[in-house]
């Protein structure tokens, strides 16, 4: 007589692999009730699946923070809708193994990837098994943790779509909290100036003296173009140009002169740029960027209408307050 599964076993089979009832049902029936081949024919199925689903965008998921026993760990499993990510079950998934990772202390992506899930599984198979399910492209996409004492964790609007953790050199929970909010709102890229590589630096610095470059090249020309009694804002572009010129704004001998002049001028400026300027402007822009982007030089914006840094708040805090760490992760990628 053909084996055919009764509900305890399918019960069982889900409860082991969190596969879909259908799956579980057809898997035990073609295993004869074999739970070790039933469970490799939901892994081969959903691995199936989830090769078909490889070269999709997975922009939605899930990011969570938690923190035990001077442990704390965010990770992000990601997806292909809000639909699946908003899902109970793609919830719980993503946190048993952010509780698996916590258990272990783990300390890489890798080494979560490959963690045994309290479910019995290993991470990345529960997630290649939970794709299969939903038809949907899912991986683990993000891991980061902090470890010791004086962390504070924030999850921004419980939406589990960003995360971040901060870590003070001393116990200060309520400013901990705050400068962890300053890390979701603000977006910094490091700690402080000695923290950004030096790679960056270097770009940034290019950027800004080639930005400044321009804009003493731009400066002379609509100079010079207003002195030729032409109105520079009508001819900034070719776009512009034409538009100007078909709305009557603009005669073509206008457009003319001021092409000669846009070509002569640029050249002549562009071949006598004051270097010495342009690199103390670029400077000043480097050190803008720093204050935009260094988390303790960043104006805080969380504190009680004062205006000033993230550093000088923790020092009205506490004159010895410092922050030695923090991580953030976010779905969009920012």
């Amino acid at each position: 007589m053909a084996y055919k599964p009764n509900m305890e076993d399918i019960k069982k089979l889900r409860t082991m692999t969190g596969a879909g009832l259908a799956d579980v049902k057809n898997a035990l029936t073609e295993s004869e009730g074999d739970f070790d081949k039933a469970k490799d024919l939901l892994r081969e199925r959903g691995l199936a699946i989830a090769a078909k689903r490889s070269d999709r965008e997975t922009s939605n998921g899930c990011v969570l923070v938690k923190q035990v026993d001077g442990f704390a760990a965010m990770v992000a499993v990601k997806c292909e809708t809000d639909f699946v990510a908003n899902g109970a079950d793609f919830i719980a998934m993503t946190e048993s193994i952010l509780d698996a990772a916590i258990a272990a202390k783990a300390k890489t992506l890798e080494e979560v990837n490959n963690l045994t899930l309290a479910s019995g599984g290993v991470a990345s198979e529960v997630v290649t098994q939970r794709s299969g399910i939903t038809g949907e492209k899912m991986e683990i996409d993000g891991y980061n943790f902090l470890e010791g004492d004086n962390i504070a964790i924030y999850d921004h609007m419980h939406r589990h779509t960003l995360a971040t953790m901060v870590q003070l050199n001393k116990d200060n929970a309520d400013a901990a909290y705050k400068v962890a909010m300053q890390v979701a709102a603000m977006k910094p890229i490091a700690l402080d100036e000695s923290s950004v590589s030096q790679e960056v630096k270097d770009e940034e610095y290019k950027v800004a003296v080639e930005k400044t470059k321009e804009e003493q090249v731009e400066k002379a020309v609509i100079a010079a173009i207003n002195k030729a009694g032409i109105n520079a804002n009508l001819v900034d572009s070719e776009d512009h140009i034409e538009s100007n010129i078909s709305k009557g704004w603009l005669t073509e001998e206008q457009a003319a002169t001021a092409r000669e002049i846009r070509a002569k001028v640029a050249a002549e400026k562009a071949a006598n740029l004051n270097m010495q300027m342009i690199e103390n402007i670029a400077k000043g822009r480097l050190a803008k960027f720093f204050k935009e982007n260094c988390l303790v030089d960043q104006e805080f914006q969380f504190g009680d209408g004062d205006k000033m840094n993230v550093a000088e708040w923790l020092k009205k805090q506490d004159k010895d307050l410092q922050i030695t760490a923090y991580k953030r992760f976010t779905l969009a990628g920012e």
